[in-house]
């Protein structure tokens, strides 16, 4: 993650990149919010890979100072808040879709995951167009 006090030693774009989103946590919650639907703290705590609560509330402040990730009030309820993507955040869209595709070329696990990569396969333009798409709550894409 970029730090305020971090400076970028290249010009280079990889390594731009890497600063910003190249740690595995910060992908997941990408992930969590872009291909799972999920905008709250504890829908974020509820994922598979059981993230710690400190290295959670740092990332999303990072993703939200970097600009990725909008957080908002829960009109619901008044003590909690929503995140979501914004079109910094969405546009990272095929780069999600790139790591699924290639895990699903490389993954010979049996319990690999399918189901998005064979929706990717069927309609890859369409699927990131929707991953791209401003909808705030686009539900479950990835089992």
């Amino acid at each position: 993650m970029t730090k305020k006090t971090k400076l970028r030693q290249t010009g280079c774009p990889v390594a731009f990149g890497l600063d910003i989103f190249g740690d595995r946590w910060t992908l997941l919650v990408i992930r969590e919010i872009m291909l799972r639907g999920k905008r709250t703290y504890s829908e974020f705590m509820e994922m598979e890979e059981e993230i710690a609560t400190n290295i959670l509330i740092d990332r999303l402040k990072a993703l939200e100072a970097e600009g990725l990730v909008d957080k908002t009030r829960d009109p619901e309820n008044r003590r909690s808040f929503l995140y979501s993507l914004t079109k910094k955040g969405r546009d990272l869209a095929p780069i999600l879709l790139e790591i699924i595709i290639w895990s699903g070329a490389h993954d010979a696990r049996s319990f690999a995951l399918t189901d998005v990569l064979e929706k990717i396969k069927a309609d890859r333009d369409g699927f990131e167009h929707e991953l791209r798409s401003e909808r705030e709550n686009q539900g479950d894409r990835c089992e």
